[in-house]
């Protein structure tokens, strides 16, 4: 039965403290109004194909509110993820699959199992110890999936090596501290130098990719966000290269007039650049 209720007119948000996810029915109710047959044409063409790049959209605006510290732009990112979240729930029920009281059940259900050192009486002082037990027990609940088997191929790269190297940490599998990982790396980088003067793609993209690998894992031991700290250094690089830009087109019309300057001009700027950001 779709919601007949008036979606446009607005209700009332409770207090703070007394908030307990009601509205979320509100939320349901105008995403089925919209996939109804007499909705809205966009929202009944998609799928959860089409959503795909949607969600990840979403996430990553998420990510960039909490990077920024702007709290109200975060409590509208976090709504669009949510309504990804229903959206999908919702194609779901057209599929006679699931809707989103299934999805909520399910992670309610994970949430209680997941955590007996609340919920029941296994004892966990340390994050550390929360964490072994969290893969012990979904180890036990994926039986027959390798450890690995959980890290999403999606991810971003780095955040997809790090994901690992935390993974295989928790069963042994790693250096014992980060002289043994800055070690590789060194170990990598002569094997990257090496691929590099031989010439051969194939062995240059593998080199990299190793060496590459050998950093996230460098960073995971100096407690490091790899993603995070790779992009600052972006938007670093960025805000110094816009200095480079104006610079240029102050002293010669821009790139596109002066053509191509010589390193040593460009250097220049960047060095001021860099002195402008200290």
């Amino acid at each position: 039965m779709i919601p007949t209720f008036d979606e446009k007119v607005p209700r009332p948000v409770p207090k703070l403290e007394e908030q307990e996810g009601a509205t979320l029915v509100r939320l349901v109710g105008v995403m089925r109004r919209l996939l109804a047959p007499n909705g809205c044409p966009w929202d009944r063409e998609q799928s959860l194909e089409t959503l795909r790049k949607y969600a990840l959209e979403e996430a990553c605006e998420v990510i960039d509110a909490i990077d920024s510290g702007n709290r109200d732009a975060l409590r509208e990112e976090l709504g669009d993820l949510l309504l990804q979240v229903v959206f999908q729930a919702e194609l779901l029920r057209k599929e006679g699959k699931y809707a989103i009281d299934d999805v909520i059940a399910g992670i309610v259900e994970k949430l209680v199992s997941r955590h007996p050192h609340v919920f029941g009486d296994v004892k966990a002082d340390t994050a550390d110890e929360v964490l072994t037990n969290w893969e012990k027990l979904k180890a036990k609940e994926k039986q027959g999936r390798g450890i690995l088997g959980g890290v999403p191929r999606s991810l971003p790269a780095l955040v997809r090596a790090q994901r690992i190297g935390e993974k295989v940490s928790r069963v042994g599998f790693d250096w014992a501290d980060s002289r043994g990982s800055f070690g590789k790396v060194h170990e990598e980088i002569g094997e990257l130098e090496r691929a590099i003067a031989s010439g051969d793609a194939k062995a240059k993209e593998e080199e990299l990719g190793d060496a590459l690998f050998a950093l996230v894992n460098l960073a995971r031991h100096m407690e490091v966000d790899a993603e995070g700290a790779l992009r600052r250094t972006i938007d670093k690089f960025m805000t110094r290269f816009s200095h480079v830009e104006e610079r240029v087109k102050e002293n010669h019309g821009g790139f596109g007039e002066a053509g191509k300057l010589p390193l040593e001009t460009l250097d220049t700027y960047w060095e001021e650049a860099k002195a402008k950001g200290r």
